[in-house]
C-alpha cells in the first residue's frame, strides 16, 4: 500500500468507521510506523501530535480498535479504516467522538431486526428440537396468522390504553410473528421493505 505522507509532513488523516454499523467513530492521523504497527499487531494506532509519539487507541483504557479493513483513497493521502470497537470509541463514554449516539442505537436495532430474521430462516431450513420457531412452522400458516392477529389486538389495546412499557413487548412478539409469517410464506423482509419503497416513490 503507498501512500503519500510527504503531503501533509509525514501524516495522513485516518477515518475510523464501525465495520458493523457503518458510524464513523474518530478521525486520528497516521504515519508510516503506525500503519506499520497497525497492520502488524492489527490494532489501530495512531501518531500522537500532542505527544509526539505512537499511541495505540486504547492502551490505557482498554478500548481498542480492532482492524477489519485499511483502504486509501483515490488521492493516496488518507485512510479509511474499518473495526470492531471494543468499548465506547470516545474519551468522553460515547460510540463516537461524533456523537450521533441515537443514529447508532437505531443502526443496530435495524441489523438485529435482519439477524433475527435470519435465525427465523434457519430454523425453516434446518429444525432445531424445541424451538418455538419450529413448533409455529410445524403449526402452519394458519396457526401463525392467528399468532400475528393476536399480537396485534394486545399491541392496540395497550397503545390506546397508554401502556407503553408492557406495548413494547407486545410490539416485540408482533414483530417476530409477523418474520416468521413471511418466512412461512415464501417472503422475506426485504420483500415488504421493496414495497414500501416502491410506495415512497409513488408519492
Amino acid at each position: 500500500m503507498y501512500l503519500d505522507f510527504d503531503k501533509a509532513g509525514g501524516l495522513v488523516p485516518a477515518v475510523i468507521q464501525d465495520n458493523t454499523t457503518g458510524q464513523v467513530l474518530m478521525l486520528g492521523y497516521m504515519n508510516q510506523e503506525a500503519l506499520d504497527k497497525t497492520r502488524q499487531e492489527g490494532l489501530v494506532t495512531f501518531f500522537s501530535r500532542s505527544k509526539n509519539r505512537l499511541w495505540t487507541k486504547g492502551e490505557t483504557s482498554g478500548n481498542t480498535l480492532q482492524v477489519v479493513s485499511i483502504a486509501q483513497d483515490c488521492d493516496v493521502d488518507s485512510l479509511l479504516i474499518k473495526v470492531n470497537p471494543n468499548g465506547p470509541t470516545c474519551h468522553t463514554g460515547s460510540t463516537s467522538c461524533f456523537g450521533e449516539e441515537e443514529a447508532a442505537k437505531r443502526i443496530k436495532a435495524i441489523q438485529f431486526i435482519a439477524q433475527l430474521e435470519e435465525v427465523i430462516q434457519q430454523r425453516k431450513v434446518s429444525p432445531v428440537e424445541g424451538s418455538y420457531t419450529n413448533f409455529l412452522f410445524d403449526k402452519g400458516v394458519n396457526k401463525i396468522a392467528q399468532k400475528v392477529g393476536e399480537e396485534a389486538v394486545e399491541t392496540v389495546i395497550d397503545a390506546v390504553a397508554g401502556k407503553l412499557d408492557t406495548m413494547k413487548g407486545e410490539a416485540a412478539d408482533l414483530l417476530y410473528h409477523l418474520l416468521v409469517l413471511l418466512a412461512a410464506s415464501g417472503l422475506e423482509l426485504k420483500d415488504v421493505v421493496e414495497m414500501l419503497q416502491e410506495r415512497h416513490q409513488q408519492k
